[in-house]
C-alpha cells in the first residue's frame, strides 16, 4: 500500500532514534523562540499522510497550518515545478517580466470574489506580507491612515502584522508598535456577553464596531476594516454572515474599504474556493482580499487582489519586492488552481465537513468537556471547557494533542485561551483515513478526561 492510502501506525517511542538525533541538532542550531510542538521529524509525505524518519506513519490534520489543502507530493504539481525549474527559477518583476506571474495573476483575477469590474493582482511571499501590502494598498487608495482589526485576529509576525494580531503572546517584547491600528470586538457568538443570541448578538457586535469611530478613530480617517472570514489562531470562529453584511454597509456608508484575510480560509478550505464567495453571493463582497498558505502546494507565495480602480491609486514604488511572484511558485500555483477546480476540492471540503461535524456534534452531547463545535467547510474547531460556565480548558487540549500524536494523529491547538482543537486536514484525505482519525480523536478525548 502506498503512503498516500495508508492509515496511522506508530511503531516506536516518540521521538524515534533517528528523529531524536535530528531534534537534538535542531535544539543546537535553531532559536528556542521557534517552538516545536511534536516529537516528529518528517521524512516524506503523500496525500494527507506523512512518514517520519523512523518509519512511523501519521495522519496530518494540521497540514502545515492550512498550507497543504491539496495534499503532500501531488504528482501534477511536481511535474509543473520540474518543468518551470528547467527554464529558470526566478526573475524580479520590478526589473524584468516573466510570464508565469502574468498567467497566474490572470487566472486568479477571473475567480477572485472581490468588488469591482477589472481586477488586478499583486503577488508576494507570505501571509503577513500580503496583509501588510493590503493595508498599504488601502491607505494609498483612500488617502486615510487608520485601519480597524479585531479581537482574536491573527495576521502574521512582521511588526505591522503583529500590531494587527490580537494575541500579544505573538508580540512579547517587540514594541513599540505602529500607530493607526485600532481594534473592535469580533463576533465570537459562543462567548457573546450576557448569553446574547441571534439578531441581538449581531446587533451588539455591530455597535461595538461602530463605537471605535467614537473612541479611537473617526470613520473619515479609516482606510480599511480587515478581518478573517474564519479566525484561525483566534479559535476557528466564523464571522456570521449577517455581521459581514453590516460591516459591508458600514464601509459603504463611510468610504471605507472592506478587506478579507483569506490566508487560511482560501483554496477550497471553506467549501468554496474562497470564503468571500459566500459574501459575494450575499451581496457583501470585499474590496480587497489577501491569500497565501495553500496557494502553491507548499511553495512560498501570497498575494492581494482588488479592483484596478483601487490598485491604480497606490503610489509607485510602495509595493513589490525581490521574490514577489517567484516563477517556480507561480507554476505550482497555476496547476493547483486547475486541479482544485477540475477535481472539485470545495466539494471535497463540504463532504469532509458533513462527516466530521456529525461526529463532533455527537461528542458535544456525550462529553461535557466539548463546549462548542463550529467552522466553515473543512475549517472546523472543537472548543473544550471545564464547566457549564464555559471556563476554557487548555489543559485537556494539551493532553489530547500529545496523546493523539502517539497514536499517529497530528492535531494542533488554537484559540485565545489555547482550548480549541483545529481541523486543517488536506482535502485529498480518504474516507478510511478520516474514519481512523475520528476514532483516534475520540479515544484520546476519553483517555484525557
Amino acid at each position: 500500500m502506498s503512503l498516500r492510502d495508508s492509515l496511522p501506525k506508530v511503531n516506536t517511542k516518540l521521538p524515534g532514534p533517528k528523529a531524536a538525533k535530528i531534534l537534538a541538532r535542531r535544539e543546537a542550531i535553531m532559536p528556542a523562540a521557534i517552538k516545536s510542538i511534536y516529537p516528529v521529524v518528517i521524512g516524506r509525505g503523500e496525500g494527507a499522510m506523512i512518514e517520519d524518519v523512523d518509519g512511523n506513519v501519521f495522519l496530518d490534520w494540521v497540514g502545515g497550518v492550512g498550507v497543504m489543502n491539496i495534499g503532500y507530493s501531488n504528482p501534477e504539481l511536481i511535474e509543473a515545478v520540474q518543468s518551470q525549474s528547467q527554464k529558470f527559477f526566478h526573475s524580479m518583476m520590478n526589473i524584468m517580466t516573466h510570464e508565469p506571474y502574468i498567467k497566474y495573476a490572470e487566472a486568479f483575477a477571473k475567480i477572485a470574489p472581490v468588488k469591482g469590474g477589472r481586477k488586478q493582482v499583486m503577488l508576494a511571499n507570505s501571509g503577513a506580507e500580503a496583509d501588510e501590502n493590503a493595508v498599504k494598498i488601502a491607505r494609498g487608495a483612500t488617502g486615510r491612515p487608520n485601519i480597524i482589526v479585531f479581537t482574536g485576529a491573527f495576521h502574521g509576525r512582521t511588526i505591522l502584522a503583529m500590531t494587527m494580531t490580537a494575541k500579544k503572546a505573538y508580540a512579547t517584547g517587540m514594541g513599540p508598535f505602529p500607530d493607526g491600528v485600532y481594534r473592535a470586538e469580533f463576533p465570537y457568538l459562543y462567548r457573546a456577553p450576557g448569553g446574547l443570541k441571534g439578531a441581538a448578538a449581531i446587533d451588539y457586535y455591530v455597535e461595538q464596531l461602530k463605537s471605535v469611530f467614537e473612541t479611537h478613530s473617526p470613520a473619515k480617517y479609516v482606510a480599511a476594516i480587515v478581518f478573517e472570514p474564519v479566525q484561525g489562531e483566534g479559535g476557528f470562529v466564523p464571522a456570521p454572515l449577517e455581521w459581514v453584511k453590516a460591516v459591508r454597509k458600514i464601509c459603504d456608508d463611510n468610504g471605507i474599504l472592506m478587506a478579507t484575510d483569506e490566508v487560511q480560509t482560501g483554496f477550497a478550505r471553506s467549501g468554496r474556493m474562497f470564503a468571500s464567495e459566500y459574501y459575494k453571493e450575499a451581496g457583501c463582497a470585499p474590496d480587497i482580499m489577501t491569500f497565501a498558505k495553500s496557494v502553491a502546494g507548499g511553495l512560498p507565495l501570497s498575494g492581494v487582489v482588488a479592483a484596478k480602480t483601487i490598485m491604480d491609486k497606490v503610489p509607485g514604488g510602495t509595493i513589490g519586492g525581490t521574490y514577489n511572484g517567484n516563477a517556480v511558485s507561480c507554476a505550482s500555483a497555476l496547476k493547483l488552481l486547475e486541479i482544485m477546480r477540475r477535481d472539485d476540492y470545495p466539494g471535497k471540503a463540504l463532504k469532509i465537513s458533513k462527516v466530521c461535524m456529525k461526529r463532533f456534534g455527537d461528542w458535544k452531547k456525550k462529553y461535557p468537556v466539548v463546549g462548542d463545535v463550529r467552522g466553515m467547510g473543512a475549517m472546523m474547531g472543537i472548543e473544550f471547557v471545564k464547566d457549564a460556565a464555559k471556563t476554557p480548558d487548555a489543559e485537556i487540549v494539551g493532553k489530547i494533542v500529545q496523546a493523539a500524536c502517539k497514536k499517529g494523529l497530528i492535531l494542533e491547538a488554537a484559540g485565545t485561551y489555547g482550548n480549541v482543537v483545529r481541523f486543517l486536514c488536506p482535502l485529498c484525505v480518504t474516507d478510511e483515513q478520516i474514519a481512523a482519525g475520528l476514532d483516534i480523536f475520540e479515544e484520546v478525548i476519553k483517555s484525557s478526561l
